[in-house]
């Protein structure tokens, strides 16, 4: 038998073992945060309404997976998430697994979902499985993948395979924090890792872990470190491409922001003008390079006064594989939790 087909059934024993035999049933708690699968249609516009209890009511047969309880952290769209919500969220998982839970389960809008689960895997590392889900179509709308991400996502937090690290269920599949993305506008197979894949896949009835889920960090949890949202600093991103000059990355060093990330192209280049701009700017503040392309690494590869040595020379730290928008959650939560130099280098280094 290979090692696949022995993961496979021994998931498949353990669903049926809860469904059928009366034995210890997981304990999943469902923190509400809003979006999309919590909206009601309005003459305004659609807007989070539904609280944690009613997603749980609104999917039948999701207690066959688990018993689950739900509490609120907030009622907010995904594209208006604040850092105290993301910080009230890990602060939730803790304490649900500090009571007992044997996993959590994050239901979140999908334009932020990925920034708030890499977020949570920088602020917690807890020994269940945190995992962060969403919808693209409202529970009344037709054809709704409310119902099968929300019972997905219980599936996963049920599971202790999948901890440490946090995760993020979606059509089927389930992806690591630090890898996803939000891939489409509003397709249902949004969520996507490019250039790694999903951590496992999912069937009715079992499921084929693709690779070791893990955290996605080698530091330790920054929320022990962060004691007020306020503390979190402004970090813009600052784009370059085809004839962008210097004047927002010098605006915002004027204005005082915490630091910059700025999405080069390619492997993580920027224009001449930028790059000159750099060599002053990280006197001032932190600057991280981020690559546009939505999967590869960055690398130091060509010189000239925008390229990736250069930027090196002047003392820029790369994002690695991280996309910029993960590159600023990272670069602000760890400025809040007072990193050195070398603890914020060691937010871009793969996990190992």
């Amino acid at each position: 038998m290979t090692n696949t087909e022995s993961t496979r059934d021994r998931e498949t024993r353990r669903e049926e073992r809860i469904v059928t035999d009366g034995g210890p049933t997981p304990h999943v708690v469902v923190v509400a945060c809003g979006g999309t699968i919590a909206s009601e249609p309005d003459d305004g516009g659609a807007a989070p309404a539904k609280t944690g209890d009613d997603l749980v009511a609104a999917v039948p047969g999701v207690e066959r997976r688990a018993t689950v309880s739900a509490r609120e952290v907030c009622a907010q769209p995904g594209f208006d998430v604040r850092w105290r919500d993301v910080l009230a969220t890990a602060a939730a998982a803790r304490e649900a697994i500090a009571d007992g839970a044997d996993g959590v389960v994050v239901t979140h809008g999908t334009d932020t979902l990925a920034d708030t689960a890499f977020a949570l895997d920088l602020l917690t590392d807890l020994p269940a499985p945190v995992v962060v889900t969403g919808a693209q179509r409202r529970l009344d709308e037709a054809s709704s993948d409310a119902p099968a991400n929300l019972t997905l996502a219980v599936r996963a937090a049920a599971d202790d395979r999948f901890a440490p690290g946090v995760h993020v269920a979606f059509d089927d599949e389930l992806h690591a924090a630090r890898d996803v993305i939000k891939g489409h506008s509003n397709a249902l197979s949004t969520m996507t890792s490019p250039g790694t894949g999903p951590v496992a896949t999912f069937t009715r009835d079992g499921s084929r872990l693709v690779r070791e889920p893990r955290r996605g960090v080698d530091v330790g949890p920054l929320a022990d470190a962060i004691e007020d949202a306020a503390l979190v600093p402004e970090v813009p991103v600052i784009h370059s491409g085809t004839g962008v000059g210097a004047a927002g990355l010098e605006r915002a060093v004027d204005a005082g922001v915490g630091g910059l990330v700025i999405e080069g192209t390619g492997l993580g280049n920027v224009t001449a003008t930028i790059g000159d701009a750099v060599a002053a700017a990280v006197d001032a503040v932190p600057v991280v390079v981020a690559g546009r392309p939505p999967a590869g690494p960055t690398e130091r590869v060509y010189g000239t006064p925008g390229g990736a040595v250069t930027l090196a020379d002047h003392g820029v730290t790369f994002a690695g594989a991280l996309p910029a928008a993960k590159a600023r959650v990272a670069l602000a939560l760890g400025l809040a939790a007072g990193l050195d130099a070398d603890g914020i280098e060691a937010l871009f280094a793969p996990s190992t």
